[in-house]
């Protein structure tokens, strides 16, 4: 029997039909048979209802199932035992069902009772096709679909409940799904480790019913099933290094992934507390669609964030492109997982002057770390610290550990590495220009090795081999118990 997405109503869970049979004769029941509502997944295959039967083992016992409207898949058998199963095939559209029990004595009399059922649409699909251009809310009782690129304009507020699951239709270039903050707009999406807010590809079939059972993972998809939708993107106001083809600075560009006819995906500015909401336990999975030119969309995308937003407890799981990108911006970010990306674990851009604290990598394909420098005039620094990251599992292997432009700057502070392989180094340590720091990096090889993993044998002062972390007790994995990452036992 294949998944349930049955919501049955009244009497209709555990139906008992109940006959006997007196000597010779067949003794009839006046039994009432009961009647309800069945809701189906819009669309789903193979919901199932059950009922209950309880008949003399003197008897003999058949049944028959009907469908208007839908299609009954196992339409007549026997009754071998006290329950019945009888499976639908639902469209899109409302139908009828009706369920007949017979039942026959050792004389050839028989008898039968009949259940009804009206079979409809679930209610609780809510298909998004337009921006959000006024403050509104999502609730948990419902499965929002992303029918395009839908934006939370300038002014709107989104709010999201916990447990909430939100899907985007499948799609790539300019038709890719994603959910894009606009500067000026807020997302207010406060998850809780025991209702995340989930975002995922309409061919995930996690239902709210899942999270309600502590069960956050996808159940039909691998956790590395990815592009089948876009991802999440916040704009704001905060500022960023970037520069025009003339090489003069600018303060404000166009997101990647968002045409430039579209102007919510302008992102920058210069106000550095600008607030863009709350984002907290967050699950953002199977995304990063292709929307050109070998470009795909990030897990999650954050350009130009400024201090007043609070981003932490973030999961993104098998994304086609990075898990998490900034470009720019202010905004502090922490505890965070990344599993399965087939890009970048964590990469920076424009000059981000944020700290992202207490993080999990888990075998990116890309680099585990991208760490770019500004491209502009503006030049500042930003800190990466308390992570651990498994750089190489089972056939999954990052291109390397630790990339850097000659002109990054960036603290890295506190980072186990393992799972490492021949040939993934930490690819830069001289910065002619940029500043890179290493502080407390313990690479999980042998210390006569050490120089293997990076670039021309150069060890930088505060990277080390060795088999755990340097301060562990500033690592907190405790947080993460809520994410499918730590529940499917990657780390």
């Amino acid at each position: 029997m294949k998944r349930s997405y049955l919501i049955i109503a009244g009497m209709l869970l555990g139906v008992s039909l109940i006959f006997t049979a007196c000597g010779d004769d067949f003794e009839q029941l006046n039994v009432s048979a009961p009647s309800g509502v069945v809701t189906l997944a819009n669309g789903a295959e193979g919901e199932s209802v059950d009922f209950t039967v309880a008949v003399d083992p003197s008897l003999t016992a058949t049944y028959t199932a009907t469908g208007t409207g839908v299609t009954v898949t196992n339409g007549s058998g026997d009754v071998d035992g006290t329950t019945v199963t009888i499976n639908f095939d639902a469209g899109t559209a409302a139908g009828a069902a009706s369920i007949v029990l017979t039942v026959t004595d050792s004389e050839g009399q028989s008898d039968d009772a009949t259940a009804i059922f009206t079979i409809e649409q679930k209610g609780n699909v809510v298909i998004v096709t337009n921006n959000v251009t006024e403050d509104a809310t999502w609730t948990s009782d419902k499965v929002y679909v992303l029918g395009g690129r839908i934006a939370v304009e300038d002014g709107a507020t989104l709010t999201i409940q916990p447990g909430t699951i939100i899907k985007g239709q499948a799609g790539t270039g300019a038709n890719a799904t994603a959910l894009l903050v606009a500067r000026g707009g807020k997302l207010m999406a406060e998850g809780t480790p025991a209702a995340p807010i989930i975002f995922t590809s309409v061919a995930d079939e996690i239902e709210p019913a899942d999270i309600a059972d502590g069960d956050f993972s996808s159940p039909n998809l691998s956790p590395d099933t990815d592009g089948l939708w876009g991802g999440v993107i916040i704009l704001g106001k905060a500022k960023i290094s970037a520069s025009n083809d003339a090489g003069g600075d600018v303060d404000e560009v166009q997101i990647e992934g968002i045409p430039t006819s579209d102007p919510n995906g302008l992102y920058g500015g210069s106000d550095d507390a600008d607030n863009s909401g709350v984002i907290k336990y967050i699950s953002i999975r199977h995304g990063g669609a292709d929307i050109g030119a070998g470009n795909e969309i990030n897990g999650l995308s954050l350009g130009a964030i400024g201090t007043g937003t609070v981003i932490e407890n973030i999961e993104v799981i098998s994304n086609q492109d990075d898990g998490i990108e900034w470009f720019g911006g202010t905004v502090d970010v922490k505890n965070v997982v990344v599993w399965n990306v087939n890009d970048d674990g964590l990469d920076t851009d424009q000059s981000w002057s944020g700290t992202v604290d207490n993080f999990v990598i888990i075998t990116p394909g890309g680099h585990c770390f991208e760490l770019d420098g500004p491209e502009g005039s503006y030049n500042a620094a930003h800190t990466i610290k308390n992570g651990w990251v498994i750089a190489s599992g089972g056939d999954r292997v990052s291109a390397d550990l630790i990339n850097t432009d000659d002109n990054s700057r960036v603290d890295l502070e506190n980072i186990f590495i393992t799972g490492i392989l021949e040939g993934q180094i930490i690819n830069r340590v001289a910065h002619d220009v940029g500043v890179v720091n290493f502080t407390n990096i313990v690479l999980d090889v042998l210390a006569d090795d050490l120089a293997d993993y990076v670039k021309d044998g150069n060890i930088p002062a505060g990277v080390t081999a060795g088999d755990e972390p340097a301060v562990s007790g500033d690592m907190d994995l405790t947080v993460f118990g809520w994410t499918w990452a730590k529940q499917a036992g990657s780390f």
